[in-house]
């Protein structure tokens, strides 16, 4: 099985098989996290999928509070899950079913506890788990847009999927002084994908 993950994207088309496998990985690590006891939820591209947007075709991303980073770390290692902890000093990464589950406890536009009591418990993949909401999603990935990755064919399609239920008067808030994010918006309103700020 061919299964490549990085924090930016993927290096291909999906298949089934690595997509069934993504998909098993997510409901794997959301158990484990429910059994934790610590408020978590379903954050990126997989998040934005749930609210209707194409499903990703890279990593899947959890988030967790800051303060509850080491335990949850050491819960998952403790059920059997394989932790490692990069370099990066805003995740850990969690081995499961041939694939790399990102647990991420930062945000970009607002505190991850904030982030975490919007989210709303939904049906995913048969498991009733917390997903970040699609302002939050939203806000996330234009905050996540710089000189080093700017990939319009990645954002354009989960921001039209998604724009009836985000409140972009509060995205384009969050994301004053943002020139990346400000020009994703600009040319959102262009394309007529929202509607003027």
């Amino acid at each position: 099985m061919r299964v490549t993950t990085s924090a930016r994207g993927y290096d291909g088309p999906m298949s089934d098989q690595d997509q069934e496998a993504f998909r098993e990985g997510l409901k794997r690590v959301a158990v484990a996290l429910k059994e934790t006891g610590l408020p978590f939820a379903l954050a990126g591209g997989y998040a934005a999928w749930v609210h209707g947007a194409p499903e990703p075709g890279h990593d899947v991303d959890f988030l967790v509070a800051p303060e509850d980073a080491v335990t949850a770390a050491e819960k998952l290692a403790g059920d059997g899950l394989d932790v490692h902890h990069p370099a990066e000093d805003w995740l850990f990464k969690v081995h499961a079913d041939g694939v790399v589950v990102d647990v991420i406890h930062r945000c970009s536009g607002s505190e991850p506890a904030e982030v975490l009591r919007r989210a709303a418990v939904e049906q995913v993949l048969s498991v009733r788990m917390p997903v970040v909401v699609a302002t939050d999603v939203v806000t996330e990935k234009l905050l996540a847009l710089d000189e080093h990755y700017c990939d319009l064919a990645a954002v354009l399609p989960p921001m039209r999927a998604l724009r009836e239920q985000v409140d972009w008067d509060e995205v384009r808030r969050r994301t004053i002084g943002a020139p990346f994010a400000e020009t994703v918006l600009f040319l959102l309103e262009r394309l007529g994908v929202v509607g003027p700020g």
